[in-house]
């Protein structure tokens, strides 16, 4: 009997969806045709790249009412927040129009009788393995750079999140993208993994747990192919006396608990300056006390399921640790079905939390925070950096230059202000430390999925 993935929904337990794996004759054909495809595209203008681009995006925007629903059975989001859309097209919008820019020849200063320039050419087949937590945001931000810039993607979507590989599938295959240059294809972890070391692909984009991008390093060695791997996050932020508190409570509320929490850059611990400690913890409790749990298809929930039980079991564990070391735990709301087992969790603020404890250094990846007092900025800084990941860290002020000095000091791929839980294409999304390497959007986001190539041309002779 053939192997199938199987898709469990959270909402109630039941198989939403299951597909056959691809054998192996399907995957060498579909290696075949990338590597085909992608030898006519590297031919193909800037200009008309960006044009089957924009009919993709399209074409994934005119399913978004059939996809809402399907997220909140896959992973568990309520439908009310409407999908991925806003971001989906702000992002692949600004990397089509950024293309020409970013893929423009370097010519450095003029050297008499020579003519000299940088390309930037494509790497040749990239594989995308992408996570359930952002479905779609996630998916486009290494697949719709790696087209423009001239790559075939051979796209592995998350077992949880399989019929989102179908729909850029379906809508590539609408815009009338050529044959072989975008594919979705369903592995198993062994096949994943033969196909990393085969040194039939060239890249390869992963998000996902710092295990994952372990196995991924282990599994592509000796093939010198480049990788992207945005892996754990715990990440911090800092709200200082001067902060602005009801900007600050209610961004930071949403940054810890949108998404049920499962968020790379979702905030997982604060860390308040004394002076107001008091008044913004008063202020968090009560707007996160606003939380309404339930089915995610219901209209009136904004806080569904965990994508699997054994995800919010793991926050119960942070949280039953916590409390035995001495931390306070101050929502204690009743959730129907919460309980060992189950992926229906409540939202958990904990204060009186300290290093030792696993909620303030591992990743939650999950609707629960820890927040501290702070002295100064000099602890603040201490222990926003005493932990192994570092992908965003925000800083809550109304002094610009004073948040900027303070995030040089700070370990982490990005620096937020008075806003988090955000990516802006415009820059770069990366981290350091377990967090990963690499980097995706913007101009960096370009240089990662091309290749330098030189032409040093000797005219005089």
């Amino acid at each position: 009997m053939a192997e199938t993935v199987k898709l469990s929904s959270p909402v109630d337990g039941s198989i939403y969806a299951e597909r056959p794996v691809a054998s192996e004759a399907e995957i060498d054909a579909a290696v075949s045709r990338a590597r085909a495809a992608q030898a006519q595209w590297a031919k193909t203008s800037i200009d008309e790249r960006g044009g089957y681009l924009l009919a993709f995006l399209e074409a994934l925007l005119a399913m978004n009412d059939e996809i809402v629903p399907e997220i909140a059975w896959q992973m568990g989001r309520p439908v009310r927040y409407g999908g991925e859309k806003g971001g989906v097209e702000e992002r692949t919008r600004y990397m089509v129009a950024l293309a020409e820019k970013a893929l423009a020849p370097y010519v450095p200063e003029d050297r008499p009788g020579f003519r000299r320039y940088l390309k930037r050419a494509p790497l040749g087949i990239v594989f995308t393995i992408a996570p359930w937590n952002y479905p779609y945001l996630t998916t486009v931000n290494s697949v719709v750079p790696a087209l423009m810039a001239g790559n075939a993607v051979i796209l592995k979507h998350a077992a949880q999140t399989l019929l989102v590989g179908e729909r850029f599938q379906a809508a590539f295959d609408k815009a009338g993208l050529p044959k072989g240059l975008f594919q979705n294809i369903v592995l198993s972890h062994g096949q994943t993994e033969k196909l990393l070391g085969s040194g039939k692909v060239d890249h390869c984009n992963f998000t996902g747990s710092v295990g994952g991008g372990r196995a991924i390093e282990k599994a592509a060695a000796g093939t010198f192919m480049t990788l992207g791997l945005e892996l754990g996050g715990k990440d911090p932020a800092y709200v200082l006396p001067d902060a602005k508190l009801d900007h600050a409570i209610a961004n930071l509320v949403d940054g810890a608990f949108y998404n049920t929490g499962q968020c790379c850059c979702g905030i997982e611990r604060v860390y308040v300056h004394e002076k107001v400690y008091d008044d913004f913890v008063e202020g968090f409790i009560a707007e996160t006390r606003n939380y309404v749990v339930g089915n995610p298809l219901d209209q009136s929930t904004t806080m569904g399921p965990m994508a699997q039980a054994r995800f919010a079991d793991f926050i119960r564990e942070q949280k039953a640790e916590a409390l035995r070391k001495g931390a306070t735990a101050h929502i204690g709301m009743k959730v129907e079905g919460d309980q060992d087992g189950s992926p229906y969790l409540a939202p958990e603020v904990l204060t009186n939390v300290n290093h030792q404890m696993s909620v303030m250094r591992e990743e939650s990846f999950g609707p629960i925070v820890g927040i501290m007092k702070v002295r100064d900025d000099e602890e603040a800084v201490q222990l926003m950096n005493d932990s192994p990941y570092g992908l965003t860290a925000s800083i809550w002020t109304t002094d610009t230059d004073h948040a900027a000095a303070l995030g040089d000091r700070i370990e982490t791929g990005t620096v937020f202000m008075n806003r988090c839980d955000y990516v802006d294409p415009g820059l770069v999304w990366t981290g350091v430390k377990d967090t990963g390497k690499g980097g995706a959007m913007g101009l960096v986001g370009y240089e990662n999925l091309t290749q330098p190539k030189s032409y040093h041309l000797r005219e005089a002779i």
